[in-house]
């Protein structure tokens, strides 16, 4: 099912994609597709992994980033290019600038991971570092190309951006041709609009899937109400699709192409990029894997086979250990108590015995004893256990109550 006529009508044809891709031989890797045999069993069909995490500059971005300057006429290539983003937009435009011998300039929010901001800079963008939230980088950057003529590259809104994007679609066919189903990750709508330009144009019977982060989900309700809507963007650790407003241009082709647009919760999100990094040994950020949380959510309602594209595998390695431990927790392996006990010698180690015949592994023991709430000759216990799923956590909790402890979280 499709969303009706075009808002608006959308520019690309499959030929557009065709020349993109062209113009990208030698430059983007055809990037490999692997079998997932845990996601396969739940589904039911085969479940492939498009592995867009390995382009280079680790993310698609690239490869709508190079033919949109590939496009730029020369006086425009002289006065260099800008670009505003938190990480693959401006490592993306960076690389691609460099490989065509164009000038670019990177405006990052102040608090960009450091590892994206030093690749950019080995790209060879002049980054330059303001606003603390997306927008108002973008703003600066936008100012930059009016006051130095700049030319301004969108991460999404444009249909060269889009018909790169699309070349991801077109190798799909050619890696999968029996694929049904392709999930893919959507923020502004680029990389979703292009591989249905391309894919429906040769394969109108697979289905084209799109996956937000309810946290920043735009284009539910844009859809519903057939143009594009500004919506508040919460908190997500998916911020490569933290987008609070679907693109004009995206948009048509999402609403004409696209079969449907789901949510993922912040919970599925971790334990998809979990399920990469054990299962499947990649290093997957979470907008990367929202396709994976979506198989994970309902994957009895998933034709196979299936295609899930992982957009990107910058993640910054001090958000990747905390999303990892959001991750064990939605699984069931990793467990946080609080315990009151008596405050006298010996107590501490009789707790620690108790757990020791569960098999729950400890990983921080912390005491607090000034806390108004105690008695004089009381103590709170904070645990945190590795274990081994939920029914091992259950197991642990009911231990601890049957040998007397009041569990208090």
């Amino acid at each position: 099912m499709s969303f009706g006529t075009p808002y608006p009508s959308h520019p690309l044809i499959l030929d557009d994609v065709r020349g993109a891709q062209k113009m990208l031989s030698g430059v983007a890797r055809v990037t490999p597709m692997e079998g997932s045999r845990h996601l396969s069993r739940l589904v039911g069909s085969p479940v492939h992994f498009k592995c867009e995490n390995l382009q280079r500059t680790g993310s698609f971005k690239l490869r709508g980033a190079y033919v949109r300057i590939s496009g730029l006429r020369p006086e425009e290539r002289a006065a260099g290019v800008v670009a505003a983003s938190a990480g693959n937009h401006a490592q993306g435009v960076a690389l691609a600038s460099s490989l065509q011998g164009v000038r670019s300039t990177v405006f990052m929010p102040v608090g960009a991971p450091l590892p994206k901001v030093a690749a950019t800079r080995e790209y060879g963008a002049d980054v330059r570092l303001h606003g603390h939230v997306v927008d108002e980088t973008l703003a600066a950057a936008q100012e930059y190309a009016h006051d130095t003529g700049a030319v301004f590259i969108h991460p999404f809104d444009h249909r060269d951006v889009i018909a790169g994007q699309g070349t991801v679609g077109l190798e799909i066919l050619e890696q999968c041709p029996e694929v049904r189903t392709i999930v893919v990750g959507v923020g502004g709508g680029g990389l979703a609009a292009g591989i249905a330009v391309a894919v429906k144009a040769l394969r109108p019977d697979v289905k084209v899937i799109g996956v937000q982060a309810e946290a920043a989900a735009a284009y539910p309700p844009s859809l519903a109400a057939g143009h594009p809507l500004a919506v508040d963007c919460s908190p997500t650790m998916a911020d490569g699709i933290q987008v609070g407003r679907p693109g004009d241009v995206p948009f048509g082709i999402v609403r004409e192409l696209v079969d449907e647009v789901r949510t993922v919760s912040e919970d599925r999100l971790s334990s998809a990029l979990l399920l990469c990094l054990e299962r499947a040994k990649l290093v997957v950020e979470p907008a990367g894997a929202s396709p994976v949380a979506a198989l994970l959510d309902a994957p009895e309602t998933f034709a196979g086979p299936v295609v899930a594209v992982l957009s990107g595998g910058n993640v910054d390695p001090l958000l990747m250990q905390r999303i990892l431990r959001h991750g064990m927790a939605a699984a069931g392996r990793y467990l946080s108590l609080r315990l009151r006990l008596a405050d006298r010698p010996g107590a501490l180690a009789n707790l620690l015995g108790v757990l020791s015949v569960t098999n729950a592994n400890v990983l921080d023991v912390g005491h607090v004893r000034t806390d108004p709430r105690l008695g004089l000759t009381e103590v709170e216990v904070e645990l945190h256990l590795e274990t081994k799923g939920p029914e091992h956590c259950e197991e642990v909790a009911s231990a601890l109550r049957a040998a007397g402890y009041t569990v208090l979280s």
